[in-house]
């Protein structure tokens, strides 16, 4: 059985920094696709960032770009996002995704991943 579970998220003030993890069982993160997702209320899932299985990054955001970093640990089996220089707008409920295969596709879409945490939320005040 499948399961991504998110952690690190909480309420920061605008310029303060978050890292978020993702913690896979049943899953080996190193060996597919995964990918870093937010969506805040009203607005549709928004992808920010992917990995490949070769460690390619594609930051689809281009809003958090140089702000936000992917990274994973594949000893502890798990996908991490460095969040800094936070941002009001970047308030909203994260979420970790795998594909289920090795390679990402090109943009970022939620509908080409299959297995999803629960999310964890991000607050940042101004």
């Amino acid at each position: 059985q499948v399961q991504l579970v998110e952690s690190g998220g909480g309420s920061v003030q605008a310029g303060g920094s978050l890292r978020l993890s993702c913690a896979a069982s049943g899953y080996t993160i190193a060996h597919n696709c995964m990918g870093w997702f937010r969506q805040a209320p009203g607005r549709q899932r928004e992808g920010l960032v992917s990995v490949d299985a070769n460690g390619e990054t594609n930051y689809a955001a281009g809003s958090v770009k140089g702000r936000f970093t992917v990274s994973r640990d594949n000893a502890e089996n798990t996908l991490y996002l460095q969040m800094n220089n936070l941002k009001p707008e970047d308030s909203a409920v994260y979420f970790c995704a795998g594909s289920g295969r090795p390679h990402c596709f090109l943009g970022l879409k939620s509908a080409d991943f299959g297995y999803w945490g629960q999310g964890t939320q991000v607050t940042v005040s101004s």
